[in-house]
Parts: structure tokens; sequence; C-alpha cells
């Protein structure tokens, strides 16, 4: 069983402290954590507004509309529903060992790509490059 971390309230991962300790293995955990919290809450949120909903609107516009409205809602969280698994992976990474260093290259990925996306598996550089060759092929 791993012992807890302590972790500041005020903590930021910094770039003069050993790469991935245990500090920073924590703050990113809870980050993904409260994430995917914040997420789920949203999802049963929007069930229980679809459940509450379902009422029978004479008004062809304003039905259309309404089905639109939930369409629309459906395809956020469908999104949301792909979000929650990229950060079951990271978290899962976590607990490898392999968080924040890039899949595709081994290279340590930069704290503040992480911070700002934390589901993040590679580098800036190779992200990019993968967007390319995706861009080409997808041109074909």
């Amino acid at each position: 069983m791993k012992q807890e971390v302590f972790l500041p309230d005020d903590y930021r991962p910094a770039e003069d402290e050993p790469f991935m300790n245990d500090r920073q293995l924590e703050y990113f955990r809870r980050k993904l954590m409260d994430w995917k919290t914040e997420l789920l809450a949203g999802s049963r949120d929007t069930i229980e507004g679809l459940q509450d909903n379902t009422r029978n609107i004479p008004d062809v516009a304003d039905r259309a509309s309404e089905e639109t409205d939930r369409a629309l809602e459906l395809r956020t969280r469908d999104r949301q529903r792909k979000l929650v698994a990229k950060i079951d992976s990271a978290l899962r990474r976590i607990d490898e060992g392999e968080y924040g260093y890039c899949e595709k290259t081994g290279d340590p990925i930069s704290l503040k790509r992480l911070d700002a996306r934390p589901i993040a598996t590679m580098t800036l550089e190779a992200q990019e490059r993968h967007e390319r060759r995706e861009k080409v092929h997808r041109d074909d």
C-alpha cells in the first residue's frame, strides 16, 4: 500500500524538482480525479434532466428546438464520456509509472503541457508531427 503524499493546497509542479516525483504524481492524480468527478456529476445532471423533460410539446417548432438541444447535450456528454476514458488511462499510467513520458519518444512531457492537458500522452513536438502525418493521410 502506497503511503499518502502530503501536498500543500498551493503546490504547483516546478521544473527545478525531480521529474514525476511523488508530489508531482499526486498533484496530477488529484487534478485528474477532480476533473473526472466533475464530468461524472455533469453526466448525472444531464440524465436526470433528460428524464424530467420527457414531455409532449404540441408546437412542432418548439419540439424541434428541444430535440436539437437534447441532441447537442447528448453529443457533448458522449465527448465527455470519451474524456473520462482518457482520464482513466492517465490514472492507470500514473499507477504504472509511465505518466508524464511521451508514448512515441519516451521523452518527458513538459509540466506546462501536462498542467494544461493532464491527459496528454505525447510531447508537443511529437503531437505536432502526429497531426501533420494525420492531415497528409486524410487528404489522400
